[in-house]
């Protein structure tokens, strides 16, 4: 099995208790994701994560192809930190580290991703055709609608 790395970091002018509000609502990922991952919660037990809790969701992996996606939080430190498991979904492996740090005035939210295709060398064609794309997307789409929910006003 081959595990890949993927790191995104985002600054965003609000302070760490309000981003830490923002993202430990699983409510907030479905904004978060593109429309094109079709990406719905079945599955949630609170509105705030607590380390333990299992989410599902559904998400869209072709047209009409739906699959369920379940994850774990684990690894939680109130307001700095926290870590969602893949337990079954689309990929082999999925590892997803949150962290926020104080920066500039603002957070630095940061993502750190281990997470595997599987099936091989089909699975690592399959990796570099269309998953890479759409963990891509995901991020892009993700960093366009924070950098627009949480923009500060200039003043006049």
């Amino acid at each position: 099995m081959k595990v890949h790395s993927l790191n995104h970091k985002q600054w965003l002018p609000i302070p760490v208790q309000e981003a830490w509000a923002f993202f430990s609502s699983p409510r907030n990922l479905e904004e978060m994701m593109p429309s094109s991952m079709g990406f719905k919660i079945v599955s949630l037990p609170s509105e705030s994560l607590y380390e333990g809790e299992i989410i599902e969701y559904s998400v869209k992996v072709f047209p009409g192809v739906w699959i369920p996606w379940i994850s774990e939080v684990k690894a939680l430190k109130e307001g700095e930190s926290f870590v969602d498991d893949q337990i079954s979904g689309p990929f082999k492996f999925w590892h997803h580290r949150h962290s926020f740090e104080e920066k500039d005035g603002g957070t630095l939210v940061k993502d750190l991703i281990h997470y595997s295709v599987g099936f091989g060398p089909l699975g690592e064609i399959a990796r570099q055709l269309v998953v890479k794309n759409q963990l891509e997307e995901m991020f892009g789409h993700r960093r366009v609608t924070l950098d627009a929910k949480f923009k500060k006003a200039t003043p006049a």
